[in-house]
């Protein structure tokens, strides 16, 4: 091995040491004061211990950075491409720190504007890794710049010092008024242009790159066309998915203009130990809505429908009145195509925001599109979200904070009472799911152990009550029974009864349910205590029919943006209400919109 190239590698082990426990210092003498206040002592004393292991290090960095004159030296060719290399990254760096820098000043005016400064150092602490690995590249390539500048008569040397100054006040002038811009857009249009003004800043870094980057260098590399055009395909990619991730309240101003029209007498608790919500009618009838599929997307592109769909929600409640509502799910449609957004939790906070406002209580089963694989939030987060934003918060959503272990994401049991204190319905609301994993609308279904959950819960009650306690049912994806029914209805069967309706939906011979069979309506018939069905998901189907002594019903949708060209379609939309009575009859209707 050449004298250079040994000195070389040796110099660049003991420059990654170096960096690597300067960093670890810096970084636990600042984590002593902001993350561990009382132990501040025991965080500077390990700082000290590395500060001293350190040393020996930048002496041997000295040491071994102070030698020159070597016999053996790269030629001309071998040294400015190192020197290049280099050059070219500790440039690149400052440029990466610069954006990492802004990114986090970005994200805490954010903070400070949506009053969630407590979650600042939160938000520190999530880039601080990111932090890190910069200062670690940043500061090695400025140390081994340096060092090759050292031996090397580089006659650019001018050029190179000025284009740095240039480069950094840039970058500084930039930031600030994109900062600025920043602030702006947030404060006063409620939109966060973060991914607009961070890809300008990234096309302005492959500029510089291939203009004042390159003139500096020895050798002008020619740039693969085809490799630039995939690096800016991924960029432009990985940048809309982060855009279309970001919350958008453009619905907001609608939504707190809307009026409490709650006029319900009921009494609402919650147990902590069983997840049930207890709803005690003090007076008369007892009036459930049923929504589904309202389909927010809660993005730019989206606004329009969004406006039509809350529209039509309030429309649908200030006509019935409800004492309680129920979504069968896909309550959001976080679809980039159709609604700009990735974003699945901007909506619902929206919806919940605008639910509390009317005063209505309103219960919430998930659908396939409320938690998509692409979608920002996953399941677990969105879970959480909603218990956020469930009773001991707003006083109008009814979302369990305690869930049974079975398969789904929040099956739950809502009792409904007499004013004596009897139960006159237990409403089950029973996840779907959402893809089998097999294939492109591969639905779920309503699997065993959730059946097996539901079958106890109705013989618990039973035998508490000491009857058959009647029951209904509310999920999204139709059970394969909806599809029996319909084509004996179709038959002329006269074991199906009709109430109501019609099933216009094209795909799937009228109803996309699964093609994996759920054993729900055959112990719910064993049972005898549910009569009563009610899904969504097919958003031009709305018929109820009757079916080996089981009520099976299509809520009307309320989708304006999910099928292409439904928005124009106006017979499929509205929402069915059922009537609950004091000896547990119900009466089902249908409520078009706009009729």
């Amino acid at each position: 091995m050449l004298e250079f190239e040994k000195h070389f590698r040796s110099l660049r082990r003991w420059i990654y040491l170096e960096t690597i426990l300067g960093i670890l210092v810096f970084v636990f003498i600042l984590s002593s004061f902001l993350y561990f206040p009382r132990d501040t002592l025991l965080y500077i004393i390990v700082a000290v211990v590395l500060s001293a292991l350190a040393f020996p290090v930048i002496m041997k960095v000295h040491q071994l950075g102070g030698e020159s004159g070597f016999t053996d030296v790269p030629d001309n060719n071998g040294f400015e491409k190192l020197f290049d290399k280099y050059t070219r990254r500790f440039i690149n760096w400052i440029l990466i720190a610069f954006l990492n820098v802004f990114s986090f000043l970005m994200t805490s005016v954010s903070l400070g504007i949506n009053s969630k400064s407590s979650e600042l150092l939160e938000a520190f602490n999530g880039n601080l890794f990111a932090f890190e690995i910069v200062a670690f590249f940043l500061i090695k390539n400025f140390l081994i710049t340096r060092w090759l500048l050292s031996i090397h008569e580089y006659l650019k040397k001018p050029e190179l010092y000025k284009a740095i100054k240039r480069i950094v006040f840039g970058s500084i002038v930039y930031w600030v008024i994109a900062t600025g811009i920043f602030f702006a857009f947030e404060y006063v249009f409620v939109l966060n242009i973060y991914t607009f003004l961070t890809g300008v800043f990234n096309l302005g870094i492959v500029i510089l790159n291939l203009t004042v980057i390159r003139k500096l260098l020895y050798y002008k590399k020619k740039y693969n066309l085809v490799v630039l055009a995939v690096v800016f395909t991924i960029a432009t990619l990985a940048g809309g998915y982060i855009f279309l991730s970001r919350d958008i309240w453009l619905t907001q101003p609608y939504i707190n203009s809307i009026p409490n029209i709650y006029d319900g007498k009921s009494a609402i608790s919650y147990d902590d130990e069983t997840g049930i919500y207890t709803i005690t009618k003090l007076d008369g009838d007892f009036k459930i809505l049923q929504l589904t599929d309202i389909h927010l997307g809660g993005g730019a592109l989206s606004y329009d429908k969004d406006i039509k769909a809350l529209e039509a929600v309030y429309e649908l409640l200030d006509k019935t009145r409800p004492d309680l509502v129920i979504v069968t799910g896909d309550l959001v449609f976080p679809v980039g195509y159709a609604s700009f957004s990735f974003n699945n939790t901007a909506p619902v906070q929206q919806f919940a925001a605008f639910m509390r406002n009317l005063g209505i209580p309103w219960a919430f089963t998930y659908g396939n599109h409320d938690t998509e694989s692409y979608a920002a939030t996953s399941d677990g987060d969105l879970n959480e979200l909603y218990k956020k934003l469930s009773w001991k918060t707003s006083k109008t959503l009814l979302y369990p904070y305690v869930q049974p272990d079975i398969t789904g994401r929040s099956n739950q049991l809502i009792e409904l009472r007499n004013a004596d204190g009897t139960l006159n319905q237990a409403l089950f609301l029973i996840d779907s799911n959402a893809y089998t994993g097999t294939g492109l609308n591969k639905y779920d279904f309503i699997h065993d152990d959730q059946v097996d959950w539901y079958k106890y819960q109705v013989l618990r009650e039973e035998n508490e009550e000491g009857h058959v306690v009647p029951s209904m049912i509310f999920f999204h994806i139709p059970l394969q029974e909806y599809k029996e029914a319909y084509k004996l209805y179709e038959s002329g069967n006269e074991e199906v009864k009709y109430y109501f309706g019609t099933n216009d939906e094209e795909m799937m011979d009228k109803v996309c349910c699964s093609e994996y069979p759920s054993k729900l309506f055959d112990t719910a018939k064993e049972l005898g205590s549910t009569t009563g069905f009610f899904c969504g998901h097919d958003h031009y189907n709305n018929m109820s029919l009757e079916y080996k002594g089981m009520r099976l019903t299509y809520g009307m949708s309320i989708d304006y943006l999910a099928m292409p060209g439904i928005a124009r379609d106006t017979k499929q939309r509205g929402a069915t209400l059922i009537t609950v009575h004091d000896d547990s009859s119900t009466d089902i209707e249908q409520v078009p919109l706009g009729k």
